[in-house]
């Protein structure tokens, strides 16, 4: 309530003449096109840079929901943690991420992937290139990937028995940068075992089209908003 606050007078002070408050699943569960409205389990996973959030919505309504702060900035950090340790080179944050968007995966790939990587040695100072296989990236983010595990698990765990059967008929969608994850529809697959998991069409976009959906269509979409 602190944070919502502080978001609504940030921008009553800066001049707004209406604020209104959105949460962030359900913002990209509108703009990856699930009928929200509808009154139907809809699931979604939305891993984007500072949190993930997990929610199953129906009739306008977040029916269970649970969020992280365990997302794709998190599993930079882990790579970069991981090629210090194991591979004896630093490179910056936004290294990590490029190696991530790149060959990081979540689930075994058919051919696995390699990236020659660039920083400085951790023991003489200088200049020094690494590879780095898609392996490698799966080691480093399998625990940030488990608790994204843990959070769809407790969901699910807690959803209605009747939307529960609905998301056994749509499966679970993804959005958010961090869903962009090699595999990791073929891993959540695995581990509900066996709900159709896919990414929305523009993941990266999902949260943002969702708000000017629901701005453009202010009175279809009040009733959602804070």
């Amino acid at each position: 309530q602190v944070e919502r606050k502080a978001v609504r007078d940030a921008a009553l002070k800066a001049g707004v003449k209406e604020v209104h408050l959105i949460e962030q699943p359900m913002a990209a569960a509108i703009g990856a096109g699930l009928p929200v409205s509808e009154p139907r389990g809809s699931m979604i996973v939305d891993i984007g840079g500072g949190t993930t959030d997990v929610a199953v919505i129906s009739l306008g309504a977040m029916a269970t929901e649970y969020t992280l702060r365990t997302a794709g900035d998190a599993m930079d950090l882990a790579i970069q943690q991981y090629i210090r340790e194991r591979k004896g080179i630093l490179v910056g944050l936004p290294t990590a991420e490029k190696i991530k968007m790149k060959i990081g995966s979540a689930h075994p790939l058919e051919e696995e992937l390699e990236m020659d990587v660039r920083g400085r040695d951790a023991l003489q100072g200088v200049p020094r290139s690494e590879v780095v296989t898609s392996v490698d990236v799966r080691e480093a983010v399998a625990g940030c990937i488990a608790e994204i595990d843990q959070a769809v698990r407790k969901v699910l765990e807690e959803t209605d028995p009747e939307l529960a059967s609905d998301l056994m008929e749509h499966g679970i969608l993804l959005a958010g940068g961090g869903s962009q994850l090699l595999g990791l529809d073929a891993h959540l697959t695995e581990v509900t075992q066996g709900l159709k998991v896919r990414c929305a069409e523009t993941p990266l976009h999902a949260v943002v089209h969702g708000v000017l959906v629901a701005l453009e269509q202010l009175d279809t979409y009040r009733e959602l908003l804070q």
